[in-house]
């Protein structure tokens, strides 16, 4: 079968500056969440025109990448069109869906960490949850869920798996924002602090399937939380120690 025959011509300044652009945030030069310089500095910094780069912002909105906001400026939404498709995906989503996703993302990638997590991520997963609890003692839930993000995602990463990790990465705001969404009192906010304990002391212990109960047993947490059922926190659990053992 005869092929069709592709046009040739050059691509367009916008075009080409849709791809430079897009390729910088691909790259972390404009991480998410940052606030891209003003016009005027990109239009002297690039040597184009203000309806060339307008264009070009325009495309890269549309695309999801970046997020127009009226009096403050554009921000950096995704740093991939896949990121942006997945995270609006799991943002429209039920809340038990997203819950239930994320329940089988680090409930595996818990127990990956258990048999591969090198010393230094080992130690880098203690850091964060001493600034958990610092976070915590301030009463500071956007801090503390910042951390908590930084966290899970840290736990992501020790399970050595690239692609997991990958797709974790975009889908990490839609599936950890629901630390800082509603506070926790105190009760709540022990439990959590203790089984993220747990979960790292597994992990030490290179014990997968306790990495894996944790794991488990903090999302639901998380769901109760959020749905106001009361929580059992007094009844015995199948992977907790023993009375009388000690805990750290």
């Amino acid at each position: 079968m005869k092929r069709i025959s592709t046009p040739q011509r050059a691509a367009s300044l916008s075009a080409q500056l849709v791809d430079s652009l897009r390729s910088h945030i691909e790259a972390g030069g404009w991480p998410v969440g940052t606030r891209i310089p003003p016009e005027q500095v990109l239009m002297e910094e690039l040597g184009v025109g203000r309806s060339t780069l307008r264009e070009a912002i325009g495309a890269l909105v549309h695309l999801g990448l970046l997020e127009a906001r009226k009096g403050d400026g554009t921000y950096v939404r995704a740093s991939s069109e896949l990121q942006s498709v997945m995270v609006r995906r799991a943002s429209s989503a039920e809340r038990d869906n997203v819950l239930e996703l994320r329940t089988v993302l680090e409930e595996y990638a818990s127990g990956a960490a258990a048999l591969r997590r090198s010393e230094e991520q080992l130690q880098q997963l203690r850091e964060l949850l001493a600034d958990a609890d610092v976070a915590c003692a301030g009463a500071d839930m956007s801090a503390a869920g910042g951390v908590d993000a930084l966290f899970h995602r840290a736990v992501v990463r020790a399970s050595g798996n690239d692609l997991l990790i990958e797709v974790y990465d975009y889908l990490g705001t839609a599936l950890t924002s629901s630390l800082g969404g509603l506070p926790w009192d105190a009760a709540g906010a022990e439990e959590h602090a203790r089984l993220h304990r747990r979960l790292v002391d597994a992990i030490e212990a290179r014990d997968e399937n306790g990495a894996r109960a944790a794991a488990a047993a903090i999302v639901q947490l998380t769901r109760d939380h959020e749905a106001g059922a009361p929580r059992e926190t007094d009844a015995p659990r199948e992977t907790d120690a023993p009375p009388g053992a000690e805990r750290r």
